[in-house]
């Protein structure tokens, strides 16, 4: 057993904007709602580190964190999207910033994001990665993503699309660039391990906008063959320098197992995934959805003043 027991987690906070902009809270009122909301979660599942996403304002992030009280630590991604949302960290632990990710990663080419003008080779939103000291010697690091969105938007700010033909080269374009910002996570991650995933503590986490099973989350495990649940989860091979395990299906109840619901259907769209040196050290692994979660639809304004998120926050206890 380690000398240490610490909590990772990771929540979209949906729009964390303050009020009075495009995209926040209509009125002060709303937004002391979600951030008294939003607190209320994260104490009651009381992370050491908890990985963030849809950080609008980088000072509703401070309204959040002083609520939350005590001593916290933060870091934020330079590179938000078109909206201005980026990921971001809140820990307990000091925290040194070791990559902040907005390219594909070499030699992947663009990508076609809409019907006209150039491809691009630029993320959604940047990918963060920190390392923190949970312990004099014990060093973690955490890569914090939040990949492509399956809700699809379309030109002139519409949510719904003129005919199928439409729908489909969007749900394509969306597709293409999933897959590219989770080869660009892999990526990172390879930076990160640096073939030494037996030895290095890494946890990489966020919104993946999309289920376990989806081919860009399982681009993301790297080396296949040792997926828990498969008869080679825990078995040594020349794999465990790179390989990821991802935490699903660890999260119990197994009747809690999503962390979204879209159209009255509960979707795991969040996700916690661990290097060989972490996997026989998770004690817990958990998705808060009985704080409550709506069903939504494909017309993301229509939460513009709702408290709290549409995503359920996921955790594990790690024993280190």
């Amino acid at each position: 057993m380690g000398a240490i027991m610490v909590v990772v987690g990771t929540w979209n906070l949906e729009n964390l904007y303050r009020p009075g902009g495009e995209f926040g809270p209509g009125d002060t009122t709303a937004y002391q709602a979600k951030i008294k909301a939003l607190a209320t979660t994260i104490t009651g599942f009381a992370p050491d580190v908890l990985g963030v996403q849809e950080v609008g304002d980088p000072e509703a992030l401070d309204d959040l964190t002083a609520e939350l009280g005590g001593e916290w630590h933060t870091a934020l991604s330079g590179h938000p999207d078109a909206r201005g949302i980026r990921v971001g960290v809140i820990s307990r632990f000091p925290l040194t910033v070791q990559r902040d990710v907005s390219v594909f990663t070499a030699p992947l080419a663009a990508v076609q994001n809409d019907d006209t003008g150039p491809g691009t080779s630029q993320t959604s939103r940047g990918m963060l990665a920190v390392q923190v000291e949970p312990t004099p010697g014990t060093t973690l690091s955490i890569a914090v993503c939040h990949l492509k969105s399956k809700l699809l938007s379309f030109p002139g700010g519409r949510f719904a699309a003129r005919d199928e033909g439409e729908r489909a080269r969007f749900g394509a374009y969306a597709l293409y660039r999933r897959a590219a910002e989770a080869t660009t996570l892999r990526g990172l991650a390879d930076g990160l391990l640096d073939g030494q995933g037996r030895q290095r503590p890494l946890v990489v986490l966020g919104d993946f906008n999309d289920e376990p099973q989806a081919a860009t989350t399982q681009i993301v495990l790297g080396p296949p063959g040792s997926e828990l649940g498969t008869p080679g989860a825990l078995r040594p091979d020349k794999g465990d320098a790179w390989r990821l395990w991802n935490l699903a299906t660890r999260i119990e109840p197994a009747a809690d197992r999503y962390s979204r619901i879209h159209n009255g259907k509960g979707e795991l769209i969040d996700h916690i995934l661990v290097s060989r040196a972490l996997i026989e050290r998770v004690a817990e692994m958990r998705s808060v959805v009985s704080h409550g979660l709506p069903s939504i639809s494909e017309d993301p304004t229509a939460r513009r003043d709702a408290a709290d998120s549409d995503h359920a926050p996921l955790y594990a206890r790690l024993d280190l």
